[in-house]
């Protein structure tokens, strides 16, 4: 089922709303703006229904703030308002709504401006993946990652949850072009990433193609040991692939691995985090290669034995 937030003070408009959509939507209420802009950051939702009168902030400087947010800013929000007049209307329209619904409810006109709305809501999620996918390795692409890391780092802190960063490339890869080719190449970067890919298929996991032969993985929660841990298994299953590289420092393709936990704070900044993990990656590199290097969330390091 699609998820549907509604975003009213009043207990009784909301359960009306909730009553009239339910059957076909996952139906969360907030009753204040404060709770709803919590709920809406999240990133689950197909659309927000928004009461305009609200007391700790009103729906239209709620409205703004959704579009401020990467997380909602492409999802549609449909205005709720007992005011009939034609400014409320034009205001809310021009800050981003897509639609208005009067109180009192009509539940048909209801239905079909919310059906409208999330179809094509989907729709336009469906043309993003694909505009989010790496051509070759069919995982998520740069631009991908560039606006999923800042949205869950964003959630990391709000939650006060651990945020894992691994950065990892392909081993000796300028070698193996040249000495297999590059459409060769191009066959093992499309096998690593869909092995690597294949571990990584949680809701709280993400990976992408970063450039080349690199890439980067984000893990939200769990013990930092056991994401290192984790990230170590996924090594060895690239390896296990068997697929030949004469000039490396194994029979095989390996990848090299450097990453981190922390726990978010306001006021951090992910880019510092990232090259933290980069550098992990760096030393992993040159101390051997083949093998994951990790920093925990109290500044303690870990090394696999290349």
């Amino acid at each position: 089922m699609d998820k549907i937030l509604i975003i009213d003070d009043s207990a009784v408009q909301a359960k009306h709303l909730e009553s009239i959509l339910e059957d076909t939507y996952d139906i969360t209420i907030a009753h204040t703006a404060t709770e709803g802009l919590m709920y809406a950051t999240s990133g689950e939702y197909a659309l927000f229904l928004l009461d305009v009168i609200m007391p700790d902030m009103d729906g239209f400087v709620l409205l703004e703030k959704l579009q401020e947010e990467l997380a909602t800013e492409h999802v549609p929000v449909i205005m709720i308002t007992s005011l009939a007049d034609i400014h409320s209307e034009e205001h809310g329209l021009l800050l981003g709504a897509v639609d208005y619904i009067v109180k009192p409810f009509n539940p048909v006109s209801v239905k079909a401006r919310v059906n409208t709305q999330v179809k094509q809501h989907k729709y336009w999620l469906q043309i993003e993946r694909q505009v989010m996918k790496d051509e070759l390795t069919k995982v998520a692409n740069r631009r991908n990652y560039n606006r999923y890391s800042i949205t869950k780092w964003q959630e990391a802190i709000r939650l006060k949850i651990a945020f894992s960063i691994c950065m990892f490339d392909i081993d000796k890869f300028k070698v193996y072009n040249d000495t297999y080719g590059h459409p060769a190449g191009d066959r093992v970067l499309m096998a690593v990433a869909q092995e690597v890919d294949s571990h990584l298929q949680r809701s709280t996991d993400f990976f992408a193609r970063y450039g080349g032969e690199e890439f980067v993985a984000i893990v939200l929660g769990g013990e930092s040991e056991k994401v290192y841990e984790h990230f170590k298994r996924i090594r060895q299953a690239v390896e296990d692939l068997h697929m030949e590289h004469s000039g490396s420092v194994s029979p095989w393709v390996t990848v090299s691995m450097g990453g981190i936990t922390v726990y978010p704070k306001m006021g951090e900044r992910y880019e510092d985090y990232l090259k933290m993990a980069d550098s992990m990656l760096y030393d992993a590199k040159r101390l051997g290669r083949s093998q994951v290097i990790w920093v925990n969330e109290k500044g303690k390091q870990w090394r696999e034995q290349g």
